[in-house]
């Protein structure tokens, strides 16, 4: 690895990948991009970073590869697909995988891109949103060696405020679902609560400045509370269908280890009821529909 700065690259320029990389150019690192749609790429590449061809040519210019994609076959088809980041050179390079995903995969697979290429492998998900990705406050929690996580902090500093190892291969996904299960309750508590709130007569625009500091507060309140009491449902903050995604992990870990999740489970199949009405990409701030009877039909 360089003895300055790393080289790095970036795979996936979505909701996520887009702004982390954005931080990445303006902290001075030289950022090789690929994205599917090559559409996605030209905002980045007009701040500064280098087009490259495909997931291995990225790794090829990279010292550190970063990606943050949607769902676990699209990780897998980056990384042992044909032009995947196993056919780079990798001894000596660390791939940062900020994707959520099933922790066994993320075991099978570290090991596998290992012993094809050398390269390390560091689980990374995140928590904090679009906003924590613009600001560079995610809450990251890293499962894999400890040289690995070590070699990468430095450059993750630059996007969280926070980035925990959490123990090996795996353990930062295990920790993610950890964090999915809080969210996914807390956000379904909240449309909840600011629908009663409105059918009640009091204002649900006022709640969250009215409980900010009490045991109610929270950043899912101040931050989705508004966006309850509005509808507002662009910029996004997620989309529904990826937590789902999340909480179907959730409850696949959850039968493999026996862990009852009776919070979660309602959660699941309330907002799967969302996507079935057609509701997958929007924010998540629209289970707030939920709510409104038989206007939503």
């Amino acid at each position: 690895m360089s003895q300055t700065k790393p080289r790095l690259g970036y795979i996936g320029m979505g909701l996520m990948g887009a702004p982390m990389t954005r931080r990445l150019l303006d902290a001075g690192y030289t950022v090789a991009v690929w994205n599917r749609s090559v559409d996605k790429t030209k905002p980045l590449v007009e701040h500064g970073a280098v087009a490259a061809n495909s997931p291995r040519d990225v790794a090829e210019q990279a010292d550190i590869v970063m990606m943050c994609l949607t769902a676990a076959p699209a990780v897998h088809d980056v990384v042992f697909g044909r032009n995947g980041v196993a056919e780079a050179k990798g001894a000596g390079k660390r791939l940062v995988d900020f994707s959520s995903m099933r922790p066994d995969l993320t075991r099978e697979w570290s090991a596998e891109l290992r012993k094809r290429n050398g390269m390390g492998w560091v689980d990374s998900p995140v928590s904090g949103g679009v906003p924590g990705a613009e600001k560079g406050t995610l809450a990251i929690m890293a499962g894999g060696d400890q040289a690995d996580f070590d070699a990468v902090k430095g450059v993750v500093a630059h996007l969280s405020s926070r980035y925990t190892l959490m123990g090996p291969s795996g353990a930062g996904q295990t920790t993610k679902l950890v964090n999915q299960i809080v969210v996914s309750a807390t956000i379904m508590t909240l449309a909840e609560a600011f629908a009663f709130a409105e059918r009640a007569g009091v204002d649900p625009a006022q709640i969250p400045e009215a409980l900010k500091g009490g045991w109610a507060d929270s950043l899912p309140m101040q931050i989705f509370g508004p966006r309850f009491a509005k509808r507002q449902l662009e910029p996004k903050l997620g989309d529904l269908a990826i937590m789902v995604k999340d909480l179907n992990t959730v409850a696949d870990v959850a039968r493999a280890v026996d862990a009852p999740l009776p919070m979660a489970g309602t959660g699941l199949q309330l907002m799967r009821l969302m996507m079935a009405r057609g509701h997958g990409e929007d924010c998540l701030t629209a289970v707030c529909k939920l709510y409104e009877g038989r206007r939503l039909f």
